[in-house]
């Protein structure tokens, strides 16, 4: 799988996936991949959409709500994980262990699916379609 992580989430918890997952999956942070976190939400979609067979994990959930975000990344092949708000109100500890211990899920979804965009819930071990 290829994870990027979004501006709104920390460099560390990119940086820590990649290096946990380091030879298995390709896990990086946006500031990372493009050397900056600046890009507009369209640009840095468009961009991973050409390259293809990407994931997002983002705490910005308007990605999956508003136009032209939600309109370019559901056509840019790209899978959303958006952390649910209660999540997302977590210390970054939590929200990582939360993530670890749903990888399983989100590489099978990464696998199976051209695109969509799937909630990380608080409990249970079922990603939700948003």
């Amino acid at each position: 799988m290829k994870l990027l992580v979004d501006n709104n989430l920390p460099p560390r918890l990119g940086r820590g996936l990649g290096a946990f997952f380091d030879g298995m999956h390709t896990v990086v942070h946006i500031k990372d991949k493009f050397g900056t976190g600046s890009l507009k939400d369209e640009e840095w979609i468009e961009l991973l959409g050409r390259e293809g067979r990407w994931c997002v994990l983002t705490a910005y959930r308007n990605i999956a709500r508003k136009r032209p975000s939600r309109h370019v990344f559901s056509h840019s092949g790209l899978i959303g994980f958006f952390p649910a708000p209660a999540v997302a109100k977590w210390p970054m500890e939590r929200q990582c262990a939360r993530v670890l211990t749903l990888w399983p899920k989100l590489v099978s979804i990464s696998e199976t699916v051209a695109s969509g965009f799937y909630e990380i819930s608080a409990t249970g071990d079922r990603l939700r379609a948003m």
